[in-house]
């Protein structure tokens, strides 16, 4: 063998390395990105038609990755909440997929040391908005590595669509009195921020006034009349024989509240009256449930 064919041949190996080495790197990236693999875990869960004009995104990256076309959906408020229609999930297991994440997102946070859980939840509104909105999103790695959360098994992905990839972007919570318009996508009546009062006046319907009718998912809420945060919530996690719900008990007279998950039996036995969720309890306003949940296909 000469000394060139010896070089190219080596130059050629060389190649080759060098190409199966790229190769490798886009297959991880890949799987990086679209692949969610399995994550260990600390729990487990259990109007009329609007017309519309240059308001309208046409359109927005969806489940598959293709462009949605917002003007094809619904800009309507048939249930008069100020919720448009496209934001329903109407799919029954879109619904169950988001109590699933919702349930699972505010129970893990409840188990979490103190010093990981995120700093935005300091009462129990933030944490109704933290674990909607990460309820709602899409569920990947990269989402994985920014929260923190480890779950034994992946529920369902919500596939009717993704925050914040819809008309109304990163402004998620109705913050504006009335029926929805088009004009509302662009003119502050969704906010990224809304307080328990907001929450349960403008994104959330009462459902019952019995606990027992409550689902995964729902939430119970309270006004303590006096107290100068009057409105209180807490999140149902588990219904039956487990029943359990978490809230958190935001601060008082400067001291910061807490993270708690407590079975239903002992909220029901509560030694104070006023937290107890019964009808005869006054200060108990009921079970809620979120907008996006009102009405199926």
């Amino acid at each position: 063998m000469t000394s060139q064919t010896k070089s190219r041949l080596q130059s050629l190996v060389l190649a080759g390395f060098v190409a199966l080495a790229v190769l490798l790197l886009l297959l991880r990236l890949f799987v990086f990105v679209h692949g969610h693999g399995r994550h260990r875990v600390g729990v487990t869960g259990q109007g009329g038609q609007v017309a519309m004009a240059a308001v309208r995104p046409a359109s927005l990256s969806g489940d598959s990755g293709k462009a949605t076309d917002w003007n094809r959906r619904p800009w309507t408020d048939r249930f008069g909440d100020g919720t448009p229609d496209f934001l329903r999930l109407t799919d029954p297991a879109d619904q169950a997929a988001f109590r699933q994440w919702f349930t699972l997102i505010a129970d893990y946070e409840a188990i979490r040391p103190k010093a990981e859980v995120p700093a935005e939840i300091t009462d129990c509104a933030s944490l109704l908005r933290f674990s909607y909105r990460e309820a709602l999103k899409r569920h990947d790695d990269s989402w994985f590595v920014a929260t923190g959360i480890d779950v034994a098994a992946l529920p369902g992905e919500i596939r009717q669509w993704r925050y914040p990839d819809t008309p109304l972007g990163a402004g998620l919570f109705r913050v504006r009195p009335g029926s929805f318009e088009a004009a509302d996508a662009t003119n502050g009546a969704f906010a990224q921020f809304a307080d328990a009062k907001t929450l349960v006046d403008r994104n959330a319907y009462r459902v019952s006034r019995n606990v027992r009718e409550a689902e995964p998912g729902d939430l119970l809420f309270y006004r303590q009349f006096g107290q100068s945060s009057p409105w209180h919530s807490m999140i149902v996690t588990r219904i039956g024989g487990q029943a359990a719900v978490v809230y958190d008990t935001g601060t008082d007279h400067g001291k910061a509240g807490e993270l708690r998950r407590v079975a239903l039996a002992e909220l029901l036995d509560h030694p104070q009256p006023q937290w107890r969720p019964l009808a005869a309890n006054p200060n108990f306003l009921g079970v809620y449930r979120w907008n996006i949940l009102r009405g199926t296909l």
